[in-house]
């Protein structure tokens, strides 16, 4: 792009969101805005954090009622992996919808829904989907989460579940006792019991204060002595679940090696090993699958959000000899979301054809690279990290420690920073810890224009908020 950092998006033609000049953008009053503050509940959120009213949208780019356009780095949390409207998708749902097609068939099958099928399994490790099965769950993640606890407790006979800190795997009564973060447990009671919390591995944050390799091979030496101690309070448990790379606990990626060591531990111990990758799947991470860079294969994988195409559906695959379900022991009205199924098989299908796993790790390679540039004048970014587009920035008091010895986190100025991210034409998100990391998760096919304005954009709004690059 010329002029790169007086560049923006918005609205230059009638059938296009298109790359354009202007400048800081100020929010005006909005009427939309004004009736969702008093007729929506209070448990809305990203509202408070992007204070638009979406008009329209069109792949990485979206319009609000002012005519204004933003580059979406959010993606609708990680669902919409080609962005809004591919039109090879939208034409797959406008052809369903003429042929008089339905729209959900509870679990009854359809052209459509093996279809689907044949292209998950396709999208898998051979490895995994030679001797596995699909099970349909309700529409959100949460309930697939549901699902493969069941399961898992079903088959094993029982009942403790080890889960993480900085975990999150949704909103349910049993995903929600299963999250690390305790702002959205404080007010609950009657939460799921026999959950066990574990470090998982933050280079930055390393609970046995090591850090890098050393806090691995800690980490993995802890869960093992535990799971193996007589005497440690805690009982076998069903299963271990977990993000191959967290997302809502700050973009934090486990290493091959931890992951590979995990599944020696759970293996040997007849322990089922949960694969959440609701978030991170799906030519996220830069593979198919964020588990595949360790080269092993879960007892159970979770999927939803990208795997419907940016349409409400969640699945679980899981081996074969683990199909120990009688007839609708777990149910759901809306789990044969047809409209889902054809919008996530052509997903799946272009993601393949595209090479946009590929296109992930390029793109991500390359905003990394920008974002790096920026951490050598930046001293409150403490650290980039991530895999493929899924990356985040952890923002922090430079020189600042807390009683444990690690940066203090700055989530005052990491809101500072996403808000002015947006009025320079950027929608990102917050996460971690204390809601000081900022994430980006755009499209698959996002561009290497579009990437460089989030640099450039990102930059501009760092610059802003600490004053440095103003000079």
């Amino acid at each position: 792009m010329n002029r790169a950092t007086d560049e923006f998006l918005t609205h230059a033609k009638p059938d296009r969101i298109t790359l354009s000049d202007a400048g800081n953008y100020q929010f005006p009053t909005n009427p939309a805005l004004t009736n969702q503050e008093n007729l929506e509940s209070e448990v809305r959120s990203y509202p408070r954090r992007f204070p638009i009213a979406i008009k329209r949208a069109q792949g990485a780019l979206v319009e609000d009622t002012n005519g204004q356009s933003y580059l979406d780095c959010l993606s609708g949390a990680g669902a919409l992996p080609l962005g809004h409207n591919h039109p090879e998708v939208v034409k797959e749902i406008i052809d369903h919808i003429r042929a008089d097609l339905p729209f959900q068939t509870l679990d009854v099958t359809t052209p459509v829904k093996d279809a689907f099928i044949r292209e998950v399994m396709a999208f898998l490790p051979q490895s995994f989907a030679a001797n596995a099965c699909i099970q349909f769950c309700g529409p959100s993640g949460s309930d697939a989460v549901e699902a493969a606890l069941k399961l898992a407790k079903q088959v094993t006979g029982r009942s403790n579940i080890i889960s993480f800190h900085g975990a999150y795997h949704g909103m349910t009564n049993g995903s929600l006792a299963l999250m690390g973060n305790l702002n959205a447990k404080t007010r609950r009671s009657g939460l799921m019991p026999d959950v066990h919390f574990f470090p998982y591995p933050y280079d930055l944050r390393c609970k046995f204060g090591l850090g890098g390799e050393a806090g691995e091979r800690a980490s993995i030496r802890y869960i093992e002595s535990v799971l193996h101690d007589q005497e440690s309070g805690i009982v076998r448990p069903a299963a271990i679940i977990l993000e191959p790379i967290q997302g809502e606990g700050g973009v934090i990626a486990a290493s091959a090696y931890w992951l590979r060591e995990l599944r020696r531990i759970t293996s040997e111990l007849g322990i089922l090993l949960i694969f959440d990758e609701i978030q991170c799947g799906i030519g996220r991470s830069g593979r198919n699958f964020a588990f595949e860079y360790a080269g092993i294969d879960p007892d159970i994988l979770i999927m939803s959000k990208a795997v419907g195409g940016g349409l409400p559906l969640s699945c679980l695959v899981f081996k074969k000899e683990f199909d120990t379900w009688n007839p609708g022991e777990h149910a759901g009205t809306f789990r044969g979301n047809q409209l889902a199924m054809v919008a996530g098989a052509k997903t799946l299908q272009i993601i393949g054809r595209d090479e946009l796993a590929a296109n992930a790790n390029r793109m991500g390679e390359r905003l990394s690279a920008q974002l790096r540039a920026l951490q050598d004048v930046h001293p409150c970014i403490a650290e980039i990290r991530g895999k493929g587009l899924m990356l985040g920035i952890e923002i922090v008091c430079p020189g600042q420690h807390d009683v444990l010895g690690h940066p203090l986190a700055n989530p005052e100025l990491a809101s500072q920073i996403q808000r002015a991210a947006l009025k320079n034409g950027l929608i990102i998100e917050k996460g971690g810890r204390h809601g000081a990391v900022l994430r980006f998760l755009p499209p698959l096919n996002i561009t290497a224009e579009q990437i460089d304005f989030a640099g450039q954009a990102f930059g501009r709004a760092l610059a802003a908020c600490t004053k440095v690059g103003n000079e």
